[in-house]
């Protein structure tokens, strides 16, 4: 690889590491008796601890700063109690049963399985509900062995420069710099009643309280995909209403058409498009059912109304910004969302771009990237910025991942958005496919759909974006991001050697035939 990626990965490196330490860490009981901060109790408070919260409160200790956390008695966030953590492990358990019920595949390598295949709701719920619980704890345990202080109570801004007040005790803390992690909690429409027993947000889809024979999923974003895996696997029908003409319009469209012959097409799950969920009335369990009157998006007009058993509503997320006293900081916020520059900093609104000094945003809340590891990577940068180190997240180099399966990951713009990008930006863009078909290690697994297109400048050979479909794309989008981050070109890329058999080669097919080479 050229000299100058090395010395860019090098001088990151150098960026994180930890600063020199004065003195050595302090317990978490004893941090702010010994605070260094002299007219502050605290170098650095963080109001949240989700992902991003944590991620800045660790990397905080990293620099020897006395470090406070608000947890507001919800230690991980989102991601680890409601969201990310929990999902996955429905997933797959969910994912086992599917796989274990499907005697065709199971007899193409094979195998017979004998009886029913069955599965307990409770048993599966409980698996989510534990792994969320071991999670919560280990990073509670990684706060307090690195000398952060945990304060249970809900922060917030009292208005006054460098204060956050206990919302839960009315004890004011004090610190040179605040970090707003404050997350962010589900968006339901205007006329959705939600009881999170027979409708429900993600919150109570997650404690799978039932198993319903027919389920609406309003969205087909990555948390209805994700469900309506989970749901199908399990044995429900499920249909997707969605506002907006396509169904799953945020994915490349390429993969969005790969997905919906994969994941909607072969499975009993039938959509809605271009329709609002304008009214959705909860049921009773076994005795009412879930009433779903539908308008046209356009003209508003009634189109259909539907009887399902139970209602997801999955229609995205929105900033957990109430209520913090942000308005007295002088900071004006946008639905919710905080305004910040590149660097984390907290600016008066989107509008303004007028620092609020000492105070920092990262995560959902600003609203940039709403990925639990995005708002670790901010958090990260937000500590660099306050040490003097200068530092900006490219939100291009982020990865995601939606864990159906098969699983779909990518990272960089769609191909329509690259392909705008290029046209402002004055430059060519590339194209390149693999195909799982192909690829012997997706084969023995016959797991042979799916492909990952490559999306780079002509003109330069940079990675800009890669979209997968396909077993472990989850696992397989890191390479892709590592490329994009460091700036790797398509040529350095076609001539590392990926190991054999693995599905690692389908990208190696990709990067080769960028430059006009073969993979065998």
């Amino acid at each position: 690889m050229r000299f100058f990626v090395a010395s860019t990965l090098l001088a990151a490196a150098a960026a994180f590491a930890p600063a020199p330490r004065s003195a050595p860490l302090r317990s978490a009981t004893s941090a702010l008796d010994a605070s260094k901060c002299g007219e502050y109790d605290f170098d650095v408070i963080v109001v949240g601890c989700g992902v991003g919260g944590h991620g800045a409160a660790l990397h905080a200790r990293a620099q020897d700063l006395a470090t406070a956390v608000f947890s507001g008695q919800d230690v991980g966030g989102t991601c680890v109690n409601r969201g990310c953590v929990p999902s996955k492990a429905l997933l797959a358990a969910s994912g086992r049963v599917r796989e274990m019920q499907a005697e065709s595949h199971l007899s193409e390598f094979g195998i017979k399985v004998d009886g029913e295949v069955t599965y307990d709701r409770q048993g599966v719920a409980d698996h989510a509900k534990q792994l969320a619980n071991r999670v919560k704890g280990n990073l509670e345990g990684s706060l307090v062995a690195l000398g952060v202080d945990i304060v249970d109570g809900r922060g917030v801004l009292t208005g006054k420069p460098h204060e956050v007040k206990d919302e839960s005790s009315g004890k004011v803390y004090t610190a040179k710099d605040i970090i707003l992690a404050p997350g962010s909690v589900p968006f339901v429409p205007p006329g959705c009643t939600v009881d999170e027993k027979t409708v429900y947000t993600s919150d109570g889809a997650l404690e799978l309280q039932s198993v319903p024979e027919w389920v609406a999923i309003v969205g087909s974003g990555y948390i209805g995909l994700e469900f309506s895996d989970v749901y199908t696997a399990l044995g429900s029908e499920v249909t997707f209403i969605e506002a907006l003409p396509n169904i799953m319009p945020t994915f490349d469209k390429e993969i969005a058409k790969l997905a919906e012959r994969l994941l909607i097409r072969e499975r009993p799950i039938d959509y809605r498009t271009g329709v609002f969920a304008s009214e959705i009335t909860p049921g009773i369990p076994g005795e009412k059912p879930v009433t779903i009157k539908m308008i046209d998006a356009e003209t508003k007009e009634h189109v259909e109304t539907l009887e399902v058993d139970a209602a997801m509503i999955a229609t995205g997320r929105v900033p957990n910004t109430d209520n913090m006293g942000l308005e007295d900081a002088g900071i004006t916020t946008s639905r919710g969302f905080v305004a910040t520059n590149e660097k984390m900093q907290v600016l008066a609104s989107h509008e303004d771009d007028t620092v609020i000094p000492g105070v920092w945003c990262i995560g959902d809340a600003n609203g940039k990237m709403m990925l639990a590891h995005a708002a670790s990577a901010q958090g990260i940068s937000a500590i660099e910025n306050i040490c003097d180190r200068p530092h900006e997240v490219n939100h291009d180099a982020i990865p995601a991942a939606c864990f159906t399966h098969p699983e779909i990951a990518m990272v960089g713009p769609t191909e329509e958005q690259a392909i705008e990008r290029a046209e402002k930006e004055g430059w060519t863009l590339g194209k390149s496919q693999g195909s799982f078909r192909a690829n012997s290690k997706a084969l023995a697994e016959l797991e042979g759909n799916g492909m990952a297109k490559v999306l780079y400048n002509k003109d330069t050979g940079k990675v800009v974006a890669v979209h997968i479909m396909g077993i472990h794309a989850a696992d397989l989008i890191q390479e892709c991001a590592n490329a994009v981050a460091a700036g790797t070109t398509v040529q350095e890329l076609s001539m590392m050697v990926h190991t054999h058999p693995t599905l690692c080669e389908v990208l190696d097919e990709a990067f080769k035939g960028a430059v006009g080479m073969s993979a065998h």
